[in-house]
């Protein structure tokens, strides 16, 4: 956890470090001060944005459709793998966990055993449902931005800005409202039918989907004797199994999300 926000820290407070090319010949000292206030700065909004993304408390002290690519792709990323990092208001725990059994369970198939997690085998059942756990996310937040993008409805929220930003601030809006964050890019007009019907959805999939399987699978494990400890049995507590989530997220985070980001954020990166 302290990997991923101290890595998404440091990109995010380079990115907005960074003076937009609009403003180089207006001599800027403090980066990119656009939708900022003075009184908290680069450092603070940056550090604001990046706490708020990781813990789902709705706040800001600056306006997020300002950021530059990179700087946004921050916030974006970390709600989109569900705001494992210390964990979300009311997910607590257990979106780590989960994407910690996704870690454990590749570790059993590199090994050749049955995968356990503290004691608790993950069977083919629990498999399952935790595939399907990470599974939803993407599943929620892609259709409805491909929706978005596709109709006329989703496309006339886009007052502000078109382009790759355009489709960032609509790819921002269902992640926030899956996330349950309450983060905004402000360009977007989401108060029409449309959005309120379809934000609306992802809420409802991102609070009581993801809570129901991952209480489904808690009743599983309780439900079982713990094993014991054996020469075989993955330490949970160890350097090596830190490296293996962190991996997990990153590879699956990657192979779920990477086509979007970069034809959102990632692609107007290098437009500019």
């Amino acid at each position: 956890m302290v990997v991923l926000f101290a890595g998404g820290l440091a990109i995010c407070d380079n990115a907005e470090r960074m003076v937009p090319p609009r403003l180089a010949d207006l001599h800027v000292a403090d980066g990119n001060m656009e939708g900022k206030e003075l009184r908290f700065g680069v450092s603070g909004s940056v550090l604001a944005a990046v706490v708020t993304s990781n813990g789902a408390t709705g706040s800001s002290n600056s306006m997020h459709d300002s950021y530059r690519a990179m700087g946004v792709l921050v916030p974006l990323v970390n709600m989109l793998l569900g705001e494992v990092v210390f964990g979300g208001l009311g997910t607590g725990l257990y979106g780590m966990v989960m994407i910690a059994l996704v870690a454990v369970f590749l570790g059993g198939l590199m090994i050749g055993r049955t995968p356990e997690f503290l004691g608790k085998k993950i069977t083919a059942d629990e498999t399952r449902l935790i595939v399907t756990y990470a599974l939803i996310t993407p599943a929620v937040v892609l259709v409805l931005t491909a929706v978005a993008v596709a109709t006329l409805p989703g496309r006339a929220g886009l007052v502000t800005n078109g382009g790759t930003h355009g489709f960032t601030e609509i790819l921002f809006a269902y992640t926030s409202s899956m996330a349950n964050n309450g983060q905004a890019m402000a360009g977007l007009n989401a108060n029409s039918v449309f959005y309120n019907t379809t934000t609306a959805l992802a809420m409802l999939a991102g609070r009581f989907g993801l809570a129901a399987l991952a209480l489904t699978v808690a009743g599983r494990f309780a439900a079982q004797r713990r094993s014991p400890t054996t020469a075989g049995t993955l330490p949970s507590d160890s350097a090596t199994f830190a490296i293996l989530v962190l991996g997990t997220i990153v590879l699956v985070g990657a192979l779920c999300f990477l086509p979007a980001l970069a034809l959102g954020p990632i692609a107007e990166a290098f437009q500019h």
